[in-house]
């Protein structure tokens, strides 16, 4: 097991990585510029962890030894005693490019430096360190606790050796870990988004409601959730990030974003997070 888990970022991603770690008997950093998100990551874990203890797949007395494997800290600089550390800011490429190259100072040599990122290439954020042969993709999905899979994605310098040791470590948290190439997308978001793209088309176009296109996906395709109520709950802004980067990345016409979602997000209506999206909530 590694000695201490780093996760930079505490949203809806990283607060969920930070949970199944220390649900797994790791010690755990939480890392944040916003104590504010620091706080609301942790009440977001202690409520999922009371939501596990309600149905029965969590002794109550564990919740308090988890809570107390995770501490906080708003500088990179706490990386620097972990042997593993995840990065899950906002998919941003500049800004995931200043963390790498400020982990790089601040982790131990020896450290793997992985990148929770749903689409940039894994090469071009391991070129802004000196050790790419220890930087990878750990892509979980959302919500991190509840959801099985983690998409392994090698950069073309990651070692056969920090490959193994996270597929290792993916198992120890429960995951099954699937390892897939880095190309723009990797396979999750490569096959889902041009599917959520499509489904904003026949919307705009006028081809059904929002409501009538996901109950076609739903009791059609048997998809737990259609593709619209999917993306609000992504978040929409986070959606047209990863098809720009497909489509920057591929050159292809078909990873197009829609113009409609483009409208959405300039309005701020984003999904769940700003309570507008597809849906209102």
């Amino acid at each position: 097991m590694a000695d201490r888990v780093a996760v930079v970022g505490a949203g809806q991603m990283g607060n969920g990585i930070a949970h199944v770690f220390a649900q797994s008997g790791f010690d755990v950093t939480m890392i944040d510029v916003s104590a504010d998100a620091l706080r609301r990551g942790r009440d977001t874990i202690a409520s999922n962890l009371d939501r596990q203890v309600k149905k029965g797949t969590l002794q109550a007395a564990d919740k308090e030894t988890i809570l107390g494997r995770i501490d906080t800290h708003d500088s990179l600089t706490a990386a620097g005693s972990a042997s593993l550390v995840i990065e899950s800011a906002t998919e941003n490429r500049e800004l995931k490019f200043r963390i790498f190259s400020e982990l790089d100072a601040a982790a131990p040599p020896d450290t793997i430096l992985a990148t929770n990122t749903s689409s940039i290439s894994i090469t071009e954020i391991a070129a802004r360190t000196k050790r790419p042969e220890k930087v990878i993709g750990m892509h979980f999905m959302n919500p991190v606790p509840v959801m099985q899979l983690v998409e392994v994605i090698r950069g073309l310098a990651t070692s056969d050796g920090t490959t193994a040791r996270v597929l290792d470590l993916s198992k120890a948290v429960g995951k099954t870990p699937v390892e897939v190439r880095d190309y723009p997308g990797f396979v999750a978001n490569r096959v889902l988004m041009p599917m959520i793209n499509e489904a904003i088309y026949c919307l705009m176009e006028g081809v059904g409601s929002a409501d009538a296109i996901d109950t076609v996906m739903k009791l059609g395709m048997n998809h737990p959730m259609g593709p619209l109520a999917l993306a609000d709950l992504i978040g929409l802004d986070t959606c047209l990030a990863i098809l720009e980067v497909m489509h920057d990345g591929l050159g292809d016409p078909k990873y197009r974003p829609c113009p409609l979602l483009r409208t959405y997000v300039a309005a701020g209506w984003l999904g769940r997070k700003s309570k507008r999206g597809f849906y209102a909530y």
